[in-house]
């Protein structure tokens, strides 16, 4: 076998991994999160000081927020369950830590001090765990598509070949699902009246750069002969054009439909489609062809993966429309949060167990057909990761108002009530303390520049599978070969962002 066909071989005909699994996988970066904030409020409690130095500032998060990440997906992945119980008891030491030396200043009891925790108000502008959320699925997704051509990748978290749950099965909608999450759809204002078709028409412009960027991956891949897995989503296709489609449809169904009625449309579109898998011959046209024998003659048969997938991926995408514009309901205060936390979490049982449902009634998850269980599957997993984030915010927010003038990038303000200001040793973080730490926070560098990113990452791929053996590689190469992938790609953020450079002209 030539080495294309040696690598094509190495991602084919996999089955995925547990749930159970991947939910363990998907507390990893929030208790990386709170590990680098509890850090650095730390920092703050010893030096008098926030950390100043953009240097250590981009090595921290480097090692904190990256680093265990690529760790916990090659070499630590046989203790995969073992790695949050290490890191949430970790991050306990060191709240414990804090607590401990700021008690002695608090005259409040504890009690007292989570009643005013509870009366806290947050900045309304925004909400920093939608975009830690996408920032990082865009980091997940950097890391798996170079990883998953070394031999220390597990092969369950690779994406399935038909039926079947791999992490970067999940990576691909969680993808679609934190688009969504930012559409014009969602952060248009509740009360403005605009034309109809106006976010349609915005949306046909934003999309070009994602269909030249699929033309160009396409004309690559072709030219080079680079390996690719052809029943992922066909000959011809590939992930940036089911991105400008599915945002294409969406916003024409949703300048039809009104946008608070978006998972109304999204579970019509899912089911109907599952329908039609279930009583048609539309799933065997989809795994075998129009032949019966996976042949791939013209271009609907050639892309039928890429082609008819899109319609899964539309329901994930109008229902993810609906989370942005709950999400986005002007919550000011800590207890509204709380609330809201608890609202995720109800989400996430009813959807778990409409998943569990969806699986014995029909079939089981395919990320290649991109069923009903699939979108069930994407949307309780990506709505869990989210309330992680909240939850880990929340808690980065009662740390900072624990220890004075403390602050963490790409955590919520605080905005004390005035009468509790200056009570039991909290007080309002300083407004533009914020805006200078974001600019030395690599989550804020990322943001910046997400589809860069994501592209630089692709290109980077490309240049290591062409240049290194990947699949005979050891452990500690592979690793080093990771590390300073990930490192160039956010370094790469980093700089631009120091410079306040923002390439984007669509």
């Amino acid at each position: 076998m030539s080495q294309k066909q040696l690598k094509e071989a190495f991602i084919s005909n996999l089955n995925g991994t547990s749930l159970l699994e991947i939910s363990a996988g998907l507390s990893l970066p929030p208790l990386c999160l709170l590990c680098r904030g509890l850090l650095l409020i730390l920092y703050y409690l010893h030096h008098g000081k926030p950390l100043s130095s953009r240097k250590y500032s981009l090595l921290l998060d480097f090692l904190v927020l990256v680093s265990p990440l690529l760790f916990s997906c090659t070499v630590l992945s046989p203790i995969i369950f073992y790695i949050p119980v290490i890191l949430a008891a970790f991050c306990a030491g060191i709240f414990s830590k804090i607590y401990s030396r700021t008690k002695r200043e608090a005259r409040a009891p504890f009690g007292q001090i989570v009643k005013e925790f509870q009366r806290a108000c947050l900045d309304p502008e925004c909400i920093p765990a939608i975009t830690v959320f996408r920032v990082y699925v865009n980091v997940l997704t950097s890391i798996s598509i170079l990883a998953v051509d070394f031999p220390q990748y597990p092969r369950r978290y690779a994406k399935a070949e038909t039926y079947g749950t791999g992490a970067m099965d999940l990576g691909v909608g969680a993808f679609i699902f934190g688009n969504a999450l930012v559409c014009p759809e969602v952060r248009q204002k509740p009360h403005t009246t605009q034309p109809r078709f106006s976010s349609l028409a915005r949306q046909v412009f934003a999309v070009w750069p994602l269909i030249s960027l699929g033309v160009g991956r396409l004309l690559s891949v072709k030219s080079i002969e680079y390996h690719e897995h052809t029943s992922e989503y066909g000959v011809h296709w590939n992930f940036f054009f089911t991105l400008a489609l599915v945002r294409l449809a969406a916003s024409l169904l949703l300048a039809i439909f009104p946008r608070h009625k978006a998972w109304l449309v999204a579970l019509a579109v899912a089911v109907l489609y599952q329908l039609l898998l279930s009583t048609t011959s539309l799933k065997m046209f989809i795994l075998h062809g129009s032949d019966g024998r996976g042949s791939r003659l013209g271009f609907l048969d050639a892309n039928r993966e890429g082609l008819l997938s899109l319609l899964g991926y539309l329901a994930i995408y109008l229902a993810s429309v609906q989370v942005g514009l709950w999400l986005l309901q002007g919550r000011s205060s800590v207890r509204g949060w709380l609330e809201a936390l608890r609202g995720l979490a109800l989400a996430v049982l009813v959807l778990s167990v409409l998943l569990q449902l969806c699986q014995a009634c029909t079939e089981p998850v395919s990320r290649r057909l991109a069923n009903l269980p699939f979108c069930t599957w994407v949307l309780a997993h990506c709505l869990l990761l989210l309330g992680c984030f909240v939850l880990t915010d929340l808690t980065l927010v009662f740390t900072k108002l624990l220890v004075k003038g403390s602050s963490v990038p790409c955590c919520w303000k605080v905005v004390q009530p005035p009468d509790s200001r200056k009570k039991h040793g909290m007080e309002a973080e300083p407004v533009g303390r914020q805006d200078k730490l974001s600019q030395l926070c690599l989550i804020s560098a990322i943001n910046k520049n997400q589809l860069l990113f994501f592209l630089l990452a692709n290109v980077m791929t490309g240049a290591v599978n062409i240049l290194i053996d990947t699949i005979h590689s050891k452990a500690a190469f592979t690793l080093c070969i990771l590390h300073l992938y990930m490192f160039f790609n956010c370094l790469v953020m980093y700089i631009l962002h120091a410079r306040n450079i923002v390439l984007k002209f669509w």
